[in-house]
């Protein structure tokens, strides 16, 4: 009971960050000075035209009947129709989003994998060269910029060594697998398509890579923190005292209560994943939610771009309850408050 009231708070917290965000979205949306009807139809529209195209998006009438339009259609899974692609935002979005969750998932997976061990060792080795390798390559993840890196890697990997293809989510000529998730690496999997299979996962390294470094060395950083932290508490030395092998005092005792200040790093990072997806995206062409961000803000989409941004404001409530969650579980001290 006391777990299931603690999820109910959390959910409401969610609705009420998502009624914000809907109001504060659209009503900037509508203050910035610029027309999206003349930005569709082109300078050249006739003024019969651009009437028309307001009557159609509705984009005559009041704002608060809009916005009460708007927040009915949300209520119904209805996102309104974007002006760029002439199709429901909510297509839009279930194309784009599913790739933007497997780059990000990928590049959180690097992140988690290379991150945490890195912190770990380096928090062992504290002041000897290995601290000092990890901290320094911390130190660049955290100050190179995230475009920059891309264009880096994708010079030296693709058009130099030609190791890893340069942009896509799969090769030209093969097709992609039938569509259960719209991750192509669990529809390959499904459908036993080994070539997609391989050429989706060949397609995701650099992205993934350049997504992911910012993120693992904050993970690096965090987890080192903790880790030199825990290490020095009187029941480590205890664990010590006993005759415990070294490995079973960091991996067991060290690494679980360490691990808790580093969850809360993850959950933020996989929202930072999403919004560094935008230029990810861009560099590499990969067709996720950072493009059509981009090339709705672009075209004055409207509709779309309110789409894109609840979508988000839904992603890191949730993120920040799954970490709750997983801190429910780890620390006791929360599940007796």
């Amino acid at each position: 009971m006391r777990f299931l009231g603690f999820l109910l708070r959390r959910i409401v917290g969610i609705a009420a960050v998502m009624i914000g965000v809907s109001v504060i979205t659209f009503a900037i949306s509508h203050v910035i000075p610029a027309d999206p009807a003349v930005a569709a139809l082109g300078d050249h529209a006739t003024d019969e035209q651009i009437a028309a195209f307001r009557a159609e998006y509705r984009l005559d009438r009041p704002l608060v009947e809009q916005y009460v339009t708007y927040a009915n259609g949300i209520l119904h899974g209805d996102l309104g129709r974007s002006i760029r692609t002439r199709r429901a935002v909510s297509d839009d979005l279930a194309d784009s989003f599913p790739a933007t969750i497997e780059l990000s998932f990928t590049a959180l997976l690097v992140s988690m994998l290379v991150g945490i061990p890195a912190g770990v060792w380096s928090a062992i080795y504290r002041g000897r060269p290995p601290d000092f390798i990890v901290r320094l390559l911390a130190l660049a993840g955290g100050s190179i910029p995230v475009f920059w890196l891309g264009l880096i890697v994708i010079g030296l990997f693709y058009y130099q060594l030609g190791w890893f293809p340069g942009g896509g989510r799969l090769d030209t000529f093969v097709a992609p697998p039938p569509t259960r998730t719209g991750l192509y690496v669990v529809d390959s999997l499904i459908a036993g398509d080994l070539e997609a299979l391989r050429s989706s996962l060949v397609h995701l390294v650099l992205p993934a890579l350049t997504l992911g470094y910012f993120s693992t060395a904050v993970i690096a950083r965090m987890t080192r923190s903790s880790m030199l932290e825990v290490l020095g508490q009187d029941y480590m030395r205890t664990a010590r005292a006993k005759g415990l092998r070294e490995r079973v005092i960091v991996v067991r005792h060290a690494l679980r209560n360490a691990l808790i200040p580093t969850i809360t790093i993850i959950g933020l990072t996989f929202g930072s994943l999403l919004s560094g997806a935008v230029l990810t995206e861009t560099i590499f062409s990969w067709p996720g939610l950072g493009r059509y961000a981009t090339a709705s803000a672009v075209s004055l989409d409207f509709p779309a771009v309110l789409g894109v941004t609840l979508l988000a404001a839904i992603v890191y409530p949730v993120a920040n309850l799954v970490v709750d969650i997983a801190y429910y579980w780890l620390d006791p001290r929360i599940q007796r408050g």
